[in-house]
Parts: structure tokens; C-alpha cells; sequence
């Protein structure tokens, strides 16, 4: 037996270079060594390394081998059916039990309690083990990556049932957006973007910060009755690529709605088209600018009364929203803007949507609107009679126009 010198020295090296070396590698390496040593050294590099003597020795047989054989089975780590037989060959109902458990659609006993719980590795792995299947959550994992399936989130894919003139009317909405162009009038782009809680809550996304000083927010979102919530409802001028963004600080309505186009045009729209005789509103066709909502068709009718101009309107059909442009041309970069920081005022919600900018050249302006919106307003039918209301030719639920009424 070497001494403790010897075998301390021998252990160094090896932990040096086995990362470098594969399993054959290591067993021809540790011969070399035991031979080196002479009488002894297997028990003394076994005991070093950890390597057990049967694979010293299998190592020490391929080192008397002649060169050329060596070299042709340099090219394999393992002699021919060396190792354990994957657990797939020596269970064969395995890879069918697992494949019955992660299809829940077609396969399985739709009893079992993985068609409602997470199908983690982990799961899988018990289930399988009380089917008679014992396996390990490394095995499992294996198995899976074999068979194609990999760790994937959701993804938002599915609209729902498509209109039969959905297409239609995305080129309807196109031509109307180019003809107003053509003529110098505005066109815009309207939406409410996601409520957002006033608070120091978590943000989505990160910021730099000195390494370990993460900034501290709430375990909870709960909504904090002194600070209240944010309602941003943004107004997008198509031609200009410039936003104007109201937030609300009490209820997503049409008159809110109405109100954040008003000031749109008090604030900047005026400046940039002085000689509109018509406004193009391009808007979803569901909530607070809802195209079976009365209250919003009533509160444009005043406004188009008050600005002395002709409204028409056009909406995305249903499912489409992602397709206004207000969503991937304003209210995507105001939310790459402030990603990762928690919005602890209202006034910190106005100044990061206003700061936002593009390379493009997007302006977006902003305000907090304090006003207070009544839910639940009825509109009567004399209202609605009263409107200037025309129906277009194609979808007149969808497409429609409001004049201002002649003041008496």
C-alpha cells in the first residue's frame, strides 16, 4: 500500500483532469498510474480516485492491446453492450404508460389525477412508480426529451370563432385609414390599456440595480385604497406616430373614453390637422368603446357636435384587437418603459408613459384625468333617436358615422 503522500498526490491529478477526459479516458489514465506504481497501485489509484479496480484493470487490459486495435476502438467510449440496458428495453409497457399519462385528450384513464394537477417530472415519476413502472424523475425527464416534448409555457394563439368578414373588414378599416390620408384629415387609433394597481407593487421585467439591492415591493397586490388604481386610455395618431395617453383614476367608461379623444384634439390634434372636416376613430369592438354601447355612440354625438366635426368609425371585429395599431405602435413601448418599476403614484404613471420615445420617433404626451364616471347609465330612446347616426353600406353595426347636429 503507497503511502498517504502518494495517494494525495495521485487524487490532485485527478480531479485536475477528469473534466477533461470521458470514461474511457479516465480507466486508461488510472491504469497508466497503477502501473506507474508497480505493486499495489490499482488498490492505491482505485482508493485515490474513487475509480473501482475492475475498471483499473479493464483499463490496464486495453493499454496491452496492439496499436492498431487500440485505434479502432478509440473511437468508442464503451466495448459493445457494456453499461445497464436503458430502462425503456427492460420495462416495455413504460414508454406507454408514460405516453398515456401526458396525453389526456386520447389516452389513459380519464380518472386519473394528472389530467388535473401540474405534469411535472416529479408527478409523472410517483405515478409511474404505483403503476408497477418504478422510474426515476432523471429517467422521466430522458424519456421525454426522447419522445419530442419539451418545457413550453402557454401561447396565446386561439381567437375564437372567426368572422366570415373579418378580412373584409381589416381592408375596409385599411382603405378608410389611406383615404383620409389622402385627404389630409386625421385618422386615430383608440384603446384602454390594461388597469394598473398604484403602489409599490411588483413591475413585470427588470432594471439594473447594485448587485443584491433588488428595490423592495409588496408580498401582495391588494389595491390600496389611498393610492387607488391607473385606467390609461390612449389615443394614437396613425399618420404622425404621436399618442396621447388620459389616465383615469375611477371607472373604464364611454364618456371616459370620449373625454381622453376630446382632449386628444384639444391637446395636440387640432395643432396637427387645423383644416379636419372629418376624424377617423379606428376602435375595438368591446368594451369601453363598445359598438353596441349606446353611451359611447351618445358621448361621440356630443362631441362631434362640440368640435364641429364629422366622426366616422370603424371597428376591428370580434377577436381582433391585436390588431389595432394603438396596441403594438403605443402601448407595447409604454410597456417595455416602465417594465420593472413599480409604479408607486399616479404622477410616476403620467411621467413614465410620457418619457416613453422610439426610435422612429414616437411622441407620446399624457395626463391624469380626475374626473369621476358613473357606471350603469342608461340611455333612453329619444337619445338615440336624436342622433346623426348613418350606417355604412358594409357592417353598419361595425362601420358608421356621426355629423353634428345644427345647433338651434
Amino acid at each position: 500500500m503507497q503511502d498517504t503522500q502518494t495517494i494525495s498526490r495521485i487524487r490532485c491529478k485527478y480531479r485536475a483532469l477528469r473534466v477533461e477526459m470521458d470514461e474511457r479516458g479516465r480507466r486508461q489514465w488510472a491504469a497508466v498510474e497503477a502501473r506507474d506504481l508497480g505493486r499495489g497501485g490499482i488498490t492505491t489509484v482505485s482508493h485515490a480516485t474513487g475509480l473501482s479496480r475492475t475498471t483499473i484493470t479493464a483499463g490496464l487490459r486495453e493499454l496491452d492491446l496492439p496499436a492498431r486495435q487500440r485505434a479502432a476502438e478509440a473511437v468508442r467510449v464503451r466495448r459493445p453492450g457494456g453499461g445497464r440496458r436503458p430502462l425503456a428495453e427492460t420495462n416495455p409497457g413504460l414508454t406507454a404508460a408514460l405516453e398515456a399519462l401526458i396525453e389526456p385528450a386520447t389516452r389513459g384513464d380519464p380518472e386519473s389525477p394528472l389530467r388535473w394537477t401540474c405534469k411535472s417530472t416529479r408527478r409523472l415519476a410517483d405515478e409511474l412508480t404505483r403503476s408497477h413502472h418504478p422510474i426515476s424523475v432523471n429517467t422521466v425527464a430522458s424519456l421525454l426529451r426522447q419522445a419530442g416534448y419539451s418545457l413550453q409555457a402557454n401561447r396565446k394563439t386561439k381567437e375564437g370563432a372567426s368572422h366570415p368578414d373579418r378580412n373584409a373588414q381589416f381592408e375596409h378599416i385599411n382603405t378608410s385609414v389611406r383615404s383620409f390620408h389622402d385627404r389630409s384629415q386625421p385618422a386615430i387609433s383608440v384603446d384602454a390599456k390594461k388597469k394598473e394597481l398604484v403602489g409599490d407593487f411588483k413591475n413585470a421585467g427588470r432594471e439594473w440595480h447594485p448587485c443584491g439591492e433588488p428595490e423592495e415591493v409588496r408580498v401582495h397586490d391588494f389595491l390600496d385604497k389611498s393610492l387607488g388604481k391607473a385606467i390609461p386610455y390612449g389615443v394614437y395618431d396613425i399618420l404622425n406616430n404621436q399618442g396621447w395617453v388620459s389616465v383615469g383614476i375611477d371607472h373604464d367608461t364611454a364618456r371616459f373614453a370620449v373625454n381622453s379623444i376630446r382632449t386628444w384634439w384639444k391637446k395636440m390634434g387640432r395643432r396637427r390637422f387645423p383644416r379636419a372636416r372629418q376624424l377617423l376613430i379606428t376602435a375595438d369592438g368591446g368594451g369601453s368603446n363598445n359598438h353596441r354601447s349606446r353611451l359611447w355612440k351618445v358621448s361621440l354625438q356630443k362631441l362631434a357636435d362640440e368640435l364641429g366635426l364629422k366622426l366616422v368609425v370603424c371597428h376591428f371585429p370580434p377577436g381582433t384587437s391585436k390588431w389595432n395599431k394603438i396596441e403594438h405602435r403605443l402601448f407595447s413601448f409604454i410597456t417595455q418603459n416602465w417594465r420593472g418599476r413599480p409604479l408607486v403614484s399616479q404622477q410616476t404613471v403620467v411621467n413614465l408613459i410620457a418619457a416613453t420615445t422610439t426610435k422612429t420617433g414616437l411622441v407620446v404626451k399624457a395626463a391624469l384625468d380626475t374626473r369621476t364616471y358613473e357606471t350603469g347609465v342608461k340611455v333612453t330612446d329619444e337619445e338615440v333617436v336624436k342622433l346623426r347616426l348613418e350606417p355604412h353600406p358594409f357592417h353598419g353595426e361595425w362601420n358608421y358615422s356621426l355629423s353634428p347636429r345644427r345647433k338651434n
